[in-house]
């Protein structure tokens, strides 16, 4: 075959290691901040009961999604699970849930990075701060793959350090009056409407299925970084929430971006030197998150681009340092413009909306493959099959339901999204084409 139409592809150098830095590093920013909002929609114990189902929806997730990644190891991770499985017209929408869910996840973030440096800082504007985030950490991930990954790990094992060290601070004061008090102000409705910030907290982990093609021996080493990625995002999840909500009347954490540092100047007081170097420290969380989201998309968008569901150029991979850089510059300027368009707690719903649906297609794809037609090959067996999927499918529809009964407009502006990209890949006779 002539060289020139060979596939593009990218460097294979990433170890267990990495894995488990991307995995937790795509997260992280997660425990810092934004699912307190899940305490103004359902209160202390609606949105500790809403974060437990949610745990159990991603650890049966999990499990059956890294089935599919090390039987398909592709940069487009869901999209191509979904093509397989569905033809090109599943392939798009996986394609766009994920899209979705990874260029809408890092404005929030972005946001969240302005009003910590705010909080250090009042002089510096949020949204300057936000825009110059993504015009940094841009440039840092065109220098390759390698480097940004041991970005990712450095800044990502300080997160869980400074996270470790937070619990250790706060526990002390926790008072399970406070967290009782007024736990469940609207009842079994809001541990609905809180569901979506509960995913909030896993949110992006499946980001690993997109650099899958950069992974040395992904059957052997993509298990092990999924699932001690878990593992640790659990544990901080619930020590977070539990330890914070605990700490004084939650009320007075339920509604800013900066939760952590705020709960840190409750113990230590905000004239504390402490203070201030905890809430500086607490940039590496979001900063780990915010670049692992950017290799996630943008191998998203090389992925599509590739297959010809987005414009080709965009798969061109820079040849010194071997990334997808019209890739990264496109989902940055995305980002760009999604910061001025909504506030924090609308951008994360849209993106656990994109995150909930692709799960769900993700995982008719592995019933579907592991049925009558058995067209996976994977070394990693999904255990408890069919329950596992079966699980994650039903408790993604069940996030599904709840984030658009409860948030319709932001759910119309996404489904009239995915109706005009389909109507659009039908009209001019894509969906017949063959895509890699």
């Amino acid at each position: 075959m002539n060289a020139s139409k060979q596939p593009v592809s990218l460097k294979k150098i990433l170890r267990p290691v990495h894995l488990w830095s991307i995995a937790v590093g795509l997260v992280i920013s997660g425990e810092y901040f934004g699912w307190n909002y899940g305490w103004v929609a359902g209160g202390t114990i609606g949105f500790l009961i809403a974060t437990i189902i949610v745990t159990i929806l991603y650890i049966t997730f999990i499990f059956s999604f890294t089935e599919l990644t090390t039987s398909i190891p592709h940069a487009g991770g869901p999209y191509a699970f979904a093509a397989k499985a569905f033809g090109p017209i599943g392939g798009l929408m996986a394609g766009y849930a994920t899209l979705v869910e990874f260029v809408l996840a890092p404005p929030a973030i972005a946001l969240a990075l302005g009003s910590y440096m705010h909080f250090l800082y009042p002089a510096l504007p949020v949204m300057t701060v936000a825009v110059a985030c993504y015009i940094l950490f841009t440039g840092i991930n065109l220098l390759g793959i390698k480097e940004s990954a041991l970005f990712t790990m450095v800044v990502t094992i300080l997160a869980v350090l400074e996270l470790s060290l937070f619990m250790g601070i706060v526990a002390p004061h926790f008072q399970m009056k406070n967290f009782v008090q007024d736990g469940l102000p609207f009842g079994i409705s809001g541990i609905f409407a809180a569901l979506p910030f509960a995913v909030w907290f896993y949110l992006g982990i499946e980001g690993v299925a997109l650099v899958a093609e950069e992974v040395i021996d992904p059957k052997k080493n993509i298990p092990k970084g999924y699932l001690l990625g878990l593992i640790t995002l659990i544990l901080l999840a619930m020590g977070v929430m539990v330890f914070t909500g605990g700490l004084t009347n939650w009320h007075l954490l339920s509604n800013i971006d900066y939760p952590l540092p705020e709960s840190i100047s409750i113990v230590l007081g905000k004239s504390n030197r402490l203070t201030r170097i905890f809430a500086g420290i607490g940039l590496f969380g979001l900063i780990a998150s915010f670049h692992g989201l950017m290799i996630g998309y943008s191998r998203e968008i090389f992925a599509l681009s590739r297959s010809r569901l987005l414009p080709h150029f965009l798969s061109a991979v820079n040849k010194r340092f071997q990334t997808p850089h019209w890739a990264l510059l496109a989902g940055g300027v995305a980002g760009i413009v999604s910061l001025f368009t909504g506030t924090t707690d609308k951008v994360i719903i849209i993106s656990a909306l994109g995150a909930v649906f692709m799960y769900a297609i993700s995982m008719l794809a592995l019933l579907r493959m592991r049925g009558k037609e058995k067209r996976i090959d994977s070394s990693f067996k999904t255990p408890c099959y069919p329950w596992f999927p079966v699980i994650a499918l039903v408790l993604s529809v069940v996030c599904m339901i709840a984030i658009i009964w409860y948030n319709l407009l932001l759910s119309l502006v996404f489904f009239a999204g995915l109706i005009m990209l389909l109507l659009l890949f039908v009209l001019t006779g894509r969906h017949k084409h063959r895509h890699e």
